[in-house]
């Protein structure tokens, strides 16, 4: 039976299989638990790292989720381990035998906690190099994405769910031609029976593959900046273009300037750092859920404050963690719920002058609060302040839109994790496009949704953009595209398709594509309405060979 704390049963059901310590915990219960054990005194046995009025205010905004911290925060607070951050950034830092087993341990190490992990390898020399130590020829920097992924594959994140990974090389590397497709899958032959990985992958979705748990990125650097702006697109980047038409990956992480370094992301690709060892620090501003600029201002207030708590209360995996938390204190407070905020306000998904307004306000108050907190304790300021994650489960805790994300669907089908061993389902209708429909009698196949925006490209890169001068890390963001082979999305489109995003590239941190139907295992799948509308509340067990495999931050 749905709880009254949340708008709809997929909600209190995830939080009572995710998150509740025990069956009978409230979310208002957990919020409190979540700010005592971040900021508070814990049990009395520490002090108190805010003071007490705005500990009150913040459990309020918690608990009528204006404000979602990371979903670490929300499972491990009040537990005994104080595993709150969602993912850490790792890079290989030399091209020996001893790096490439240290990074795989501080890979697992990481993975265990709970939280995602991203790794660069682009110091790794190509393949076919010779190896003056040992007198043998370098095997490349791809098998050791592999080793890590098959790390992921064999590490149950905290015992609830699959590894979150994400892995990078630089676009001139000398194996970019074959990094940009070692997840061609339909080509790829298997054994003796002429069957490929995607053969395999559709009898049975838990066939393994090349670097099916890690989503890839090439790095473009600002070499790739000065060839484009010289009107030259370069070949390794129209083929990353063609492999992100036809199959949403590789995807483009983009660093210039004084942030060209910047190349190792979190699993989800919002935080961005030059240092091995960095660590995500996650939580997101429902701003669905606040309707003045100057609540606003007071939420990004009590957020900003959390999340500096959190670099004092989170453990950590091991100590370089520590010391690069300590000099970096990397911020990501984030925004969900733009979508739903533009709805409510009457406006397209495009940047309007209100919302200019708002994210100035969560610019300059996000440094300003945050500094401010870090100065009282005499610590090193942040190096970032905003991120904005794609929140996933914890958006759909609050009802509202994820991240930036406009509304995939009216009506879709949810799958997750449940007792750390089997995928379940349940039809869920938008939280948000049922309020239209139901209090605004708009019909269904009126609401604007990411399907609608696949046929307009620009015009999700555009916001994308745009939102990007007000977040100094990155935004993780997947733009839904026609299938391959559509009338929008063929050979004949991808050189229009290069020029577009490197007619935004100097401006964004990076981009993700989704082809429709390039990848099983999705999470969400969109629906008819009137079919999830006659199966709400019912969770089915999913025996589908479409069982969501990757991790998600967020959840």
């Amino acid at each position: 039976m749905i709880d009254k704390e949340f708008k709809n049963e997929l909600a209190f059901n995830i939080f009572k299989a995710k998150y509740a310590v025990n069956p009978y915990e409230t979310w208002r219960e957990r919020s409190g638990a979540i700010v005592d054990a971040v900021c508070g005194s814990v049990n009395g046995t520490t002090t108190p790292l805010m003071a007490k009025d705005d500990r009150d205010y913040l459990t309020k905004v918690i608990s009528e989720k204006k404000f979602m911290p990371g979903g670490r925060y929300i499972y491990y607070s009040g537990r005994t381990a104080k595993f709150y951050n969602n993912c850490y950034l790792l890079k290989l830092e030399e091209d020996t035998r001893e790096a490439w087993s240290e990074v795989t341990q501080r890979a697992m190490a990481c993975l265990m906690t709970g939280g995602g992990i991203g790794t660069d390898v682009s110091i790794a020399r190509p393949s076919g190099r010779p190896l003056s130590r040992t007198g043998g020829v370098s095997s490349g920097p791809i098998p050791l994405l592999h080793c890590i992924n098959e790390v992921g594959r064999n590490v149950m994140q905290g015992g609830s769910r699959r590894s979150a990974m994400y892995g990078s090389l630089n676009w001139q590397h000398g194996d970019a031609d074959l990094f940009l497709k070692v997840k061609n899958w339909d080509e790829q032959k298997v054994g003796v029976d002429d069957l490929t990985f995607s053969d395999l992958k559709r009898g049975d979705i838990n066939n393994p593959a090349p670097l099916d748990m890690t989503n890839i990125s090439l790095n473009y650097d600002d070499n790739f900046l000065t060839a484009i702006q010289s009107g030259n697109l370069p070949t390794t980047f129209i083929t990353n273009c063609h492999q992100a038409l036809m199959h949403g990956e590789p995807g483009f992480s983009f660093n210039f300037g004084d942030k060209q370094n910047e190349t190792l992301r979190n699993a989800c690709t919002e935080i961005t750092s030059e240092d091995d060892s960095d660590v995500c620090n996650l939580g997101s501003i429902n701003l669905a859920a606040i309707d003045t600029i100057e609540e606003f201002r007071d939420v990004v207030r009590v957020s900003s404050k959390f999340l500096v708590c959190g670099t004092l209360r989170a453990d950590l995996p091991y100590p370089k963690v520590s010391e690069v938390r300590e000099r970096n204190r990397r911020l990501g407070l984030g925004l969900m719920g733009l979508h739903e905020w533009l709805l409510k306000r009457g406006y397209k998904y495009e940047i309007n002058e209100e919302l200019t307004k708002w994210l100035e306000v969560y610019k300059e108050e996000s440094e300003r609060s945050a500094n401010k907190h870090c100065d009282r304790f005499y610590l090193q300021r942040p190096k970032g302040y905003r991120a904005i994650a794609p929140t996933g489960t914890i958006s759909i805790l609050a009802a509202t839109t994820s991240g930036i994300e406009p509304i995939y669907a009216v009506a879709y089908k949810r799958r997750y994790l449940r007792d750390g061993t089997r995928s379940h389902y349940e039809f869920v209708i938008d939280a948000t496009a049922e309020g239209l429909i139901q209090e605004g009698g708009i019909k269904p196949d009126k609401i604007e949704t990411a399907a609608d925006l696949a046929a307009d490209p620009e015009r999700r890169i555009k916001m994308q953009w745009e939102l990007q001068k007000y977040v100094d890390h990155g935004i993780s963001s997947t733009l839904n595209l026609p299938a391959w082979g559509s009338e929008l999305n063929n050979e004949d489109k991808v050189e229009g398709f290069a020029k577009l995003v490197a007619k935004y590239a100097a401006g964004l941190r990076g981009l993700t594509f989704y082809p429709d139907g390039s990848r099983g295992g999705q999470p969400i799948t969109a629906v008819p309405y009137e079919e999830a509308h006659g199966k709400r509340g019912v969770v089915f067990q999913d025996n589908s060979e479409e069982q969501c495999l990757t991790g998600v931050c967020g959840i």
